[in-house]
């Protein structure tokens, strides 16, 4: 499986049409609406490296409202637990767990 992170910069007036569009394509698994430079992240997945062709110049290059994307791979998954633990660093152990 290929994981693509693909970073959206959409024209200011069609940011939710364009999450909704992203959304909408097969191999896009999540979409989320950012803050900073980005407005749209879409993750895809893949089952080959060959698909990633079709579906960013296929599918992607065709949504309305897109500015501009980046596009990266992907090397490597950590599971759920790790990556709450690496989020947790710096917290004592009130905050990490919901406290004030």
């Amino acid at each position: 499986m290929v994981t693509a992170i693909v970073m959206v910069q959409a024209d200011r007036q069609r940011v939710q049409e364009t999450a909704e569009a992203l959304a909408s394509i097969p191999a896009v698994r999540e979409v989320y609406s950012v803050t900073g430079e980005w407005d749209i992240v879409a993750i895809l997945k893949l089952a080959e490296y060959d698909q990633l062709d079709d579906v960013v110049t296929g599918h992607l290059r065709k949504v309305e409202g897109i500015a501009r994307t980046q596009t990266m791979l992907a090397f490597r998954t950590y599971n759920d637990a790790v990556l709450d633990q690496g989020f947790g660093v710096g917290l004592d152990e009130s905050r990490a767990n919901g406290g004030g």
